[in-house]
């Protein structure tokens, strides 16, 4: 069937042959091995004070140091060559069991190997960009996470992860002993056990769909290698469509630039992304420039309301928000007359207007959700599919307010720089080897949010790339909605704990 064999091994020595003391062999000249006059056994090389962190009465280091020690890896991996095993997952020498000599000589004996044998490392637990330093270069990939299962809590757990491999440079290899292959471990999905559990109860994944997409969407960007971890036997077709997405694989095979790309990002976040909330926000962002700008309602009296400007454009107008917050561009909000029927013009003010997020898009500004709230509860706006309600009519006074029919409060804009925060929203870009470009962005919040990237700031991170007066023509991978003409602005609706792949372009 053209599959490989592949053997998961601990560190070094085992407890039990140590114990034993038994000889060790010899390959090179057949038999014990000897030096010194004397038969070398395994209480002479193993190092029983550095044992295995998670299997300490199992495994322990040898001492590569000792012609000895690296004799008994030699006849270990020669072995396995002649066993037939294309893949080795070599447990407990990386993170906090690092062992540089053991990793160093491991790969010196693959290399000169005549059966090719990817070498793979485990655990991650405590991985780092500066750890795997000391082995790029010596292995085919490494865990950079601990062990990763079917919960959205261990899916979100990879961003950070992904993100400081990203910024260390250490996204993809050319070849296999390349820069890096960062693993962020198996993909659980399809038919699954629980963890620990041998021989069932067997069940599916227990990530949603929605969730699968974002793990699949995230390992790709990142690069990892695809290790599918459920049930071949018994593959549905919603599992087998995942893990054999052709854009998927390409850009898992062949993207580079690969990073998380906030600062690229000009996001309008809605459905109860509220500036109240920053004390929830997380202090983990690394990105160099990114500001968030959240629309919110208040009080008309308030000074700050009065901020919104028109700028006619060739055959529309956008009303924008005055303030330019470090040289970014405004946030600006297409106008357009609101489409009621006949019958129901009489009901709005001739100067009520829908205002959308971008030209075309089917989000309109909306002041509230499905029922009338005090201005005390109602903090936050949000964008929504447009619709004949008062709550997504809005009027532009001469003074520069813009004001909710619905409610009679004043829409306005907060601000956080993520230097110092970020929100739930998070996004990669990578370029593909023809030129095209993927844009990844991940809704980590508990309610669904419209996310909106401008392509104009893509440059900021793309080399050699400049968006200027340039049209993209983008795609979105999961839902396969064709976005045609892009001149500056992609939206979408992305669900809870869900993502969108956009594919761009641009000439």
């Amino acid at each position: 069937m053209g599959l490989k064999f592949g053997i998961h091994i601990m560190r070094g020595l085992s407890t039990q042959a140590y114990d034993a003391n038994t000889p060790i062999l010899d390959t090179t000249k057949g038999g014990a091995y000897e030096e010194s006059g004397r038969r070398w056994r395994a209480k002479d090389i193993g190092i029983k004070e550095r044992s295995c962190a998670w299997m300490p009465h199992g495994f322990m280091s040898v001492n590569t140091k000792l012609g000895a020690g690296r004799a008994f890896l030699r006849s270990l991996y020669e072995q396995y060559a002649e066993w037939g095993v294309d893949f080795v997952k070599h447990d407990c020498v990386f993170g906090d069991d690092l062992d540089v000599d053991e990793i160093t000589f491991v790969s010196e004996v693959l290399q000169k190997l005549d059966r090719p044998m990817l070498y793979s490392l485990s655990p991650g637990t405590s991985a780092s960009p500066a750890i795997a330093k000391d082995i790029s270069g010596l292995v085919n990939m490494y865990r950079v996470t601990g062990d990763d299962w079917d919960t959205w809590g261990d899916v979100a757990a990879h961003f950070d992860v992904a993100r400081d491999f990203a910024a260390a440079n250490k996204i993809g290899a050319k070849g296999l002993l390349g820069r890096s292959w960062p693993d962020l471990d198996m993909l659980p999905l399809g038919r699954l056990t629980d963890p620990g559990s041998n021989r069932g109860p067997y069940r599916m994944c227990n990530l949603n769909l929605d969730e699968q997409k974002t793990q699949m969407t995230l390992w790709a960007m990142v690069r990892s290698p695809l290790m599918f971890g459920g049930d071949v036997r018994k593959l549905d077709d919603t599992t087998y469509s995942l893990i054999t997405n052709p854009f998927i694989l390409e850009i898992n095979s062949f993207s580079t630039n690969n990073k998380e790309a906030c600062e690229t990002m000009y996001f309008l976040e809605a459905f109860g992304i509220l500036t109240d909330f920053f004390p929830d926000i997380s202090s983990h962002c690394k990105c160099s420039f990114l500001m968030l700008l959240f629309l919110g309602l208040t009080s008309c009296n308030n000074p700050k309301v009065n901020g919104w400007v028109v700028e006619s454009l060739d055959d529309l107008d956008q009303i924008c928000w005055k303030e330019n917050l470090r040289s970014h561009k405004p946030l600006c909000l297409y106008k357009r007359k609101p489409l009621l029927a006949s019958d129901e013009q009489l009901i709005y003010n001739q100067g009520e207007l829908h205002l959308l997020a971008s030209d075309g898009m089917e989000f309109c500004l909306d002041a509230s959700s499905r029922q009338k709230r005090t201005s005390k509860e109602l903090k936050s706006s949000s964008f929504s599919p447009c619709r004949s309600d008062a709550n997504q009519m809005w009027e532009l006074n001469n003074n520069g307010s813009l004001i909710s029919s619905y409610s009679g409060l004043c829409a306005t804009v907060n601000s956080i720089d993520a230097n110092v925060g970020n929100s739930g929203v998070r996004s990669w870009i990578a370029t593909g080897r023809k030129g095209e470009i993927y844009v990844a962005v991940f809704n980590l919040n508990s309610v669904k949010t419209v996310i909106s990237v401008k392509t104009s700031d893509m440059a900021k991170v793309l080399p050699g790339r400049n968006f200027n007066g340039t049209s993209c023509h983008g795609r979105e991978v999961w839902s396969g909605k064709d976005f045609g003409k892009i001149e500056d602005l992609i939206s979408m609706e992305v669900e809870v704990h869900g993502c969108a792949l956009f594919v761009l372009n641009c000439p």
